[in-house]
């Protein structure tokens, strides 16, 4: 809905809902603000479409949490899972039904603002946004905030969702804490058909050797996304493993023809969700699964939500019900995408000390596998495992508390 729009109380035009960035988590905050009916407005500081460092691996919940009709635009449909310990005892697992699909972000994200679109919200690119303001010589009353861009503009809206990105502005108005920072690494690789054939409906994740590291390739037609990651701090070690991942692969004679890299940032349990009548979600919430640092589902389904309270929030008259709408988001939040978090985060804390017997356990022990493919096809979730079954549970609680052996090492058997 344009400007046209704007309600006879306003001399300037009031937005319901203004959503600064337009990633997974932002275009789905937009779309879900914009079927209920509401004045939508979407801010990119880049031009659409635009590379992001991303596997771009889309697991069950993400498929779930799309718009209907939505049209996932998979370069590849994986249906085998090649495990490694640091490039030793490799062994690959296979599934007749698809595990997960791959898709190239610029199309995924394009693809999902036009959605956005339809339902009615306005975009504009090549805007930054410098901060938001709730009092102040900008705001004109309570019930609105002022999203100020670079340039001095000014646009006034009921509710504001900041879905800017790990480095976000609107997280740091919020006062978003992280407690787990990760450098991803990623080089586009483009190969002839008869290695790309050898790929085709296959990734490769490899254990890698610093704690808590891994490496993968996501094959997306003539093109191999290979990546590494591991915690901040390490980056001349975490670029080296890259280095070493891509030639052990056999793939150092390609020229990428993209390189590129990411900090994500994790929250901490007690970070804020929001602030008056601003809402994050998405990586600018910190929000996306420890272990593996999967972060579109994080994306679209906080997204999801954060559009649907903006709402709420826009409708919102005084500042108690404000904030119990706002009370509403993060328990949302928290009760589905929290629980899987904390199983994440003692899964990293587990792996980082004994990838050897998590690489043990997906290669060579049926529930472990069988938990792995029902986690990305969406069919359960790390929190729905350890709710259900009681031996997860405990094993988890061991493992815990198990140190891990100096130098240990542990083979799959065959």
């Amino acid at each position: 809905m344009s400007s046209e729009n704007s309600s006879a109380d306003d001399v300037r035009q009031v937005w319901d809902v203004v959503v600064v960035g337009a990633g997974p988590a932002g275009a789905s905050a937009a779309y879900a603000a914009a079927v209920a009916g509401r004045r939508v407005l979407l801010l990119e500081k880049a031009e659409l479409p635009r590379y992001k460092t991303c596997g771009g691996g889309i697991i069950g919940p993400s498929r779930d949490a799309l718009p209907p009709g939505f049209e996932l635009p998979l370069r590849d449909r994986v249906h085998a899972v090649t495990f490694s310990n640091n490039g030793r005892f490799t062994r690959t697992r296979r599934s007749k039904q698809m595990l997960f699909g791959l898709i190239n972000r610029p199309e995924f994200d394009q693809q999902l603002v036009e959605h956005a679109q339809k339902a009615g919200a306005e975009l504009r690119t090549g805007v930054t946004v410098q901060r938001v303001e709730q009092h102040g010589s900008a705001v004109p009353d309570r019930r609105t905030v002022a999203v100020i861009l670079q340039g001095g503009e000014v646009l006034l809206a009921r509710a504001v969702v900041g879905a800017d990105g790990s480095a976000s502005r609107i997280g740091a108005h919020v006062g978003v804490k992280v407690d787990q920072v990760d450098l991803g690494l990623e080089v586009e690789v483009p190969v002839p058909e008869t290695v790309a054939e050898d790929w085709k409906g296959r990734v490769l994740l490899d254990w890698g050797p610093m704690p808590g590291s891994y490496g993968w390739v996501f094959p997306k037609g003539d093109t191999l996304t290979v990546g590494v990651i591991s915690a901040r701090g390490e980056g001349a070690a975490t670029k080296r493993y890259l280095e070493e991942f891509v030639g052990r692969l056999g793939l150092a004679g390609f020229e990428p023809s993209i390189s590129s890299g990411h900090l994500t940032r994790c929250r901490a349990d007690d970070s804020p969700l929001s602030r008056g009548r601003v809402l994050v979600c998405g990586d600018a919430a910190g929000l996306l699964e420890p272990w593996t640092r999967e972060g579109i589902s994080f994306a679209l389904r906080s997204g999801r939500l954060a559009g649907e309270w903006a709402v709420r929030i826009a409708e919102a008259h005084d500042a108690v019900d404000t904030r119990r709408q706002a009370l509403n988001y993060a328990f949302a939040v928290k009760a589905g995408l929290g629980v899987e978090m904390s199983v994440g985060k003692r899964l990293l804390t587990v792996f980082e000390r004994r990838p050897g017997l998590f690489h043990a356990a997906l290669t060579s022990f049926r529930p472990a596998w069988r938990a792995f493919k029902e986690i990305t096809q969406g069919s359960t979730s790390l929190g729905e495992i350890v709710r259900t079954y009681p031996v997860a549970q405990r094993a988890l609680t061991a493992l815990d508390r198990r140190p891990a052996a100096t130098g240990e090492e542990i083979s799959p058997s065959e």
